[in-house]
């Protein structure tokens, strides 16, 4: 088993006593930085057994790495069901368990906060790849308020390409079984194609005045670019921003203005805003029902057909069509 250094450990743990920001940061940052991490992540050759133990973030990230390394891979995810990456705080158990892996794969943008300096340190041992952030062009990104979008897996296309960069990353790690990872990212995003396409089509389904969302907090930008709807969140991109009266009140007059009959609450996300806002609306004489609850930041529970990255893209597209339409 993996021992990481006392240099690393000591790292690690000064690291988890400050408090771990939001996704929400400035997109400022220097190019060689990014370029130094991007090959200090992929300088390491595999040199234990098989299974290669990798750590992931979130429940999309862990799918993914699965899906790609197959058989050759043994995934573990830090975030579960309902678990908000914007507020996740690591655990020292948690940084026992990325010490002891073999690679680290995580989204990027900032949305797991400042764990990224702990990806970081722990590049000094082994590779902890950005896999969206490595994989998706940054000219691609969205921006709000100075940071960088990352809720990128509501693109479908988007999530495709990273695969591809986690293909990248195993094949680099582990050369002997490039064949296989080439072969299973392959069939990963042909199954992602049709899955882009069907979302495609079936949010077209719903009348183009009726094709508009309101959710807890805005995450699903990706989505509304990439099958044509309009998207309004009550926070922001982060959930660590505050909801105003302001905000909530603006939407109550967008949606009586709209005539729009349907919202959606998310798995980790309080309602508690949505539920302001259904108050609003009945105070305005305008009935809204919650249309139904969305996977945004966390995927489903473990063997459900959400609990994996298509299944949850399904849900969330049928439940949307289904309060819309």
């Amino acid at each position: 088993m993996f021992r990481v250094s006392t240099l690393v450990l000591t790292s690690l743990t000064a690291i988890l006593l400050f408090p771990f920001a939001g996704c929400s940061l400035p997109t400022n940052g220097s190019a060689e930085t990014e370029e130094h991490s991007k090959t200090a992540a992929l300088k390491h050759k595999f040199a234990g057994q098989l299974p290669i133990k990798i750590v992931c973030t979130t429940g999309m990230v862990a799918d993914l790495a699965r899906n790609v390394g197959g058989k050759h891979v043994e995934v573990k995810a830090l975030m579960g069901a309902g678990v908000d990456p914007h507020l996740y705080k690591a655990s020292p158990g948690d940084l026992s368990l990325m010490s002891n892996a073999d690679m680290i794969l995580y989204s990027g943008w900032h949305l797991e906060g400042k764990m990224t300096e702990v990806f970081d340190t722990l590049q000094r041992e082994k590779p902890a790849v950005p896999v969206a952030e490595r994989g998706i062009p940054h000219d691609q990104v969205l921006e709000s308020d100075g940071a960088h979008d990352p809720h990128v897996w509501f693109d479908v296309s988007h999530w495709s390409l990273a695969a591809g960069a986690a293909r990248d990353a195993l094949i680099e790690f582990d050369p002997a079984n490039a064949a296989d990872y080439k072969a299973n990212a392959a069939a990963y995003q042909a199954r992602l194609a049709q899955l882009h396409d069907e979302a495609k089509t079936t949010i077209a389904t719903i009348p183009k005045e009726q094709r508009v969302m309101v959710t807890a907090h805005d995450a699903f930008r990706y989505f509304g670019r990439a099958y044509d709807i309009e998207v309004r969140g009550i926070q922001g991109i982060s959930t660590e921003s505050e909801a105003g009266v302001k905000q909530i009140n603006d939407l109550v007059d967008f949606l009586t203005k709209r005539k729009i009959k349907a919202v959606f609450v998310e798995t980790s996300v309080s309602d508690q805003n949505i539920k302001s806002l259904i108050e609003g609306c009945d105070a305005s004489g305008h009935k809204v029902v919650i249309g139904g609850e969305l996977f945004s930041d966390a995927m489903g529970d473990d063997g459900t057909p959400e609990g994996t990255y298509e299944g949850m893209v399904r849900h969330n597209v049928e439940t949307i069509v289904k309060a819309l339409k």
